[in-house]
């Protein structure tokens, strides 16, 4: 539907444009497997690739940057066997995923505190990371182990031991934040029908246009992208102003 248009957010001659920054919370696996009668790892498995299809997707119509919420910080109250589920599986599509994003040209980055993760992943990680670092065409984030407000103390502090003093300003810490050097999300869709941010990306999501559905992630489709591009289309993006 949406091929090469102009990037950017609304725009205010009637010119459709596409988002910059597409942030998305991947909700809803678990309760897609039990309507199935499934273990919740199936889910995530579904759910891990959906994801790979709408990164593919966004990467086709120009989207350049894309951020998905994977594992936040309070996901490790879960049973400790689903944990243990979707960690195997960021493993596993790490090993899938150089292949792909050596012919896709996609760049990926981790937000959040992987360090918990252990040397074999973390390695791979580093890998991984380090593809295309001057040559890509979409740059996509896995919040993993992350939380927003975490984010932003880790912010604070960078700054602290840099060295700078009061008063700490706004780019100081946009300057230190995960995604620093990048646009701020234009758009955040929540699928799963929760109506809140769950701790994500809550600095950078300040002037982001909200697009909530029903439909649960493992469903969502590259038409549903189409549909939340399409809503991002219609609103008129004023920052404050008239």
């Amino acid at each position: 539907m949406f091929k090469k248009l102009m990037r950017g957010g609304n725009n205010e001659t009637g010119v459709q444009t596409l988002p910059k920054h597409i942030a998305i919370i991947m909700d809803g696996n678990g309760r897609w497997a039990k309507k199935r009668g499934l273990p919740r790892k199936a889910g995530h498995v579904a759910g891990a690739n959906t994801f790979s299809n709408i990164a593919t997707y966004c990467n086709e119509i120009g989207i350049k940057y894309l951020t998905v919420y994977a594992f936040s910080t309070e996901n490790w109250k879960r049973p400790t066997d689903e944990v243990h589920a979707i960690i195997d599986l960021l493993k596993e599509y790490i090993f899938k995923g150089f292949d792909r994003l050596s012919r896709d040209k996609i760049k990926i980055n981790f937000l959040g505190d992987t360090t918990v993760m252990g040397d074999e992943i973390n390695g791979l990680i580093t890998k991984l990371t380090s593809m295309h670092k001057d040559d890509y065409e979409l740059v996509c984030n896995i919040a993993f182990n992350y939380g927003g407000r975490a984010e932003i103390v880790h912010a604070v502090n960078s700054c602290l031991s840099e060295g700078k003093t009061a008063p700490i300003t706004e780019d100081d810490i946009s300057s230190h934040l995960y995604t620093s050097g990048q646009p701020e999300p234009d758009l955040l869709i929540r699928p799963g029908g929760e109506f809140r941010i769950s701790n994500f990306l809550m600095w950078q999501t300040a002037y982001a246009e909200f697009y909530f559905t029903d439909v649960l992630w493992p469903d969502f489709s590259k038409k549903e992208i189409d549909k939340a591009i399409a809503e991002f289309q219609r609103r008129n993006r004023r920052f404050g102003g008239l």
